[in-house]
This record gives structure tokens, sequence and C-alpha cells, in this order.
């Protein structure tokens, strides 16, 4: 333990005081988003995280802090989701999401965000005027498996295989309860989906480990927080706040592409 500790200090001190504060403050914005909204944790993280270290750390710990609050809100999960949907999408995206790969090595990463980042954009106005694909098109088992092939897909690929999961959830009828639930059940399964291979390609360095270890409490306290706030004021101002963060989430990921791809 003494051996393991002093691993820990060392790695720790090899990092600006600055950048472990930003990681810790966008662990903590992270967690809050998860915790009320369902979504937006990993993004967020990897947004900042891009900017203090390497996206081959920023990356890595996104897909593993989330993990445990998984457990934390299964809870609400199994209490309000649409099974339906829930368990559609994740048997889609678990089968799909190893080929992501293949996407990879056809399609540019940053330009993959690019499409991406412009289509939630484009679903944003729609959603919050209420729009409703035609009916059966998302609540039928082929729309809810298409979601989940195409989500699957993007996360083996890009690591962004939320949004597309989200505009799906709030286009379905339902209660903001069984809308968050169905979000906080797909984005579960996507963090699930990215573990195995990121383990496989050696992605869990000692230093991503060392700093999910430190940030881990940040993000279930913060978890907790957000679940509070939902069960409080969530019911009302649930759907507003759910775009208006995946509007905030577009952009900064489309600004993050433009970048990413200027400078290749």
């Amino acid at each position: 333990r003494f051996i393991m500790l002093t691993t820990a200090i060392d790695i720790l001190s090899g990092h600006s005081i600055g950048a472990l504060a930003a990681t810790a403050a966008a662990v903590m914005l992270a967690g809050f988003l998860r915790g009320f909204v369902g979504f937006g944790g990993a993004i967020a993280i990897v947004l900042v995280m891009s900017a203090a270290y390497d996206p081959m750390i920023a990356i890595p710990v996104a897909s593993l802090v989330g993990v445990p609050s998984t457990f934390q809100l299964l809870p609400s999960i199994i209490r309000d989701s649409d099974r339906k949907f829930v368990v559609g999408f994740s048997l889609a995206a678990v089968a799909t999401a190893p080929l992501g790969g293949f996407v990879l090595v056809a399609l540019d990463p940053a330009s993959m965000k690019i499409i991406l980042s412009v289509f939630v954009l484009v679903m944003v106005v729609p959603l919050y005027m209420e729009w409703r694909p035609p009916a059966g098109a998302l609540a039928g088992l082929p729309g809810v498996l298409l979601t989940g092939v195409i989500s699957g897909a993007i996360q083996g690929s890009a690591s962004m295989g939320g949004p597309p999961a989200v505009v799906a959830a709030l286009a379905r009828p339902g209660q903001p309860s069984e809308q968050r639930a169905n979000v906080m059940g797909a984005i579960a399964t996507l963090n699930f989906c990215a573990v195995p291979p990121f383990y496989l390609l050696g992605l869990y360095t000692p230093t991503v480990l060392v700093l999910c270890a430190v940030v881990v409490p940040l993000y279930m306290l913060a978890t907790l927080i957000g679940a509070r706030y939902f069960t409080r004021i969530g019911h009302t101002y649930f759907r507003t706040i759910a775009l208006l963060v995946l509007a905030l989430l577009g952009v900064g990921t489309l600004v993050l592409a433009v970048i990413e791809g200027a400078t290749a």
C-alpha cells in the first residue's frame, strides 16, 4: 500500500495545480449534469481535460469516472425507465460498439464530431418546440434498435454516442422522470461499451487510474447533488435544461472538433 501511495503521489506531483483544479471542477460539473439531466458528464470532462491533458488521458478518464455513478443511479433507472427502450437500445449499442473502430479508420474523428455536433444543434430547435416523430418511428422496436446501432457505432469510434441517444429519448412521449431514466439507462450502457476496448488498447495507464481514484468521489458527490435537485425542481425544468445542456455541448464539441481539424 505504501508503494502504491508513493506512486500515486509521484504521478500527481507531475501535474500542475491548475490542471488538477480544472479537472476537479470539470468532474464536479459532469457529476451534477449526470445526476440532474442524466447525460453530458463524459463530454464535459473531455472538453475541459483535453485542454489540460492529452486526449488519450481525458477520454479514458471520462469513460471510467461515470461507471460507479451508474450503480448509484440504477434504482431510478429501474423504477422510472421505459424498459423496452432501454433494453432494446442497450442490446443494439453493445453489439455495434466494437464495429465503431471500422468507422474510426474510414472517417477522420474530427469530421465525425463536426457532423454529430451539427446534427445535435439542428435537432434542439424542433425538440424545444415539442416536436414528436411520426407515430411509431421511435416507439417501435425497429426505431429503438436503430438508435442503439447509431449510438453504439459512434461510441466505439468517437466516444460520443450520448447525443443521439438523448435526442431519441427526449423525442419520445413520457413524463420528465421517465425521459430522464431513459437517458440515464442509455448513457450507462454506452459507458460500459467503452471500457473493454479501452482496456484492450492499453489506455488505462497508471496516470489515468490515479486521476480516476482522486476524482471519482467528487463525481459521485456531485451526481448525488444533481439527483436531489432533480427531485426538487427537475420535473418542472428538466426538458428545458436538458435541451440547453445538449445545445451547449453541441457547440463546445463543434468548436473543439474544428480546432482539432485545423491543427491536424
